[in-house]
């Protein structure tokens, strides 16, 4: 009965590690995202960003999304009229105070 009882206890332990290591690791990667201030600071660099682009092409800025994570890297996805235009996007987000890189996904609109 002890052995049964044993071995049962040792396949459910070894089945939950796998959960428990993955929850200590997401925890801990956005522990800092938890954290109000650090939300704000994000949400101030992609209102700077989506307002210089707004100010600048007030027509392609609805086409485009910025997001900023944690640690200053602005997500750019969308469409653009060209490359010009994804170019300066790229360009108006990179000088931006507090962006450390950014990523884009944004691709020319194909009007057919």
């Amino acid at each position: 009965m002890k052995t049964k009882l044993l071995t049962s206890l040792l396949v459910i332990g070894s089945l939950l590690a796998p959960v428990a290591a993955i929850a200590a690791d997401t925890t801990e990667r956005h522990a800092d995202r938890a954290h109000p201030m650090t939300w704000v600071k994000d949400s101030m660099i992609t209102t700077k960003i989506k307002a210089k682009l707004a100010a600048e092409h007030p027509g392609s800025m609805k086409h485009i999304r910025v997001d900023t994570d944690k640690d200053g890297v602005v997500w750019m996805t969308g469409t653009a009229n060209n490359q010009e235009e994804i170019n300066q996007a790229v360009t108006t987000a990179r000088n931006t105070a507090g962006v450390k890189s950014v990523w884009s996904d944004i691709t020319i609109q194909n009007d057919k």
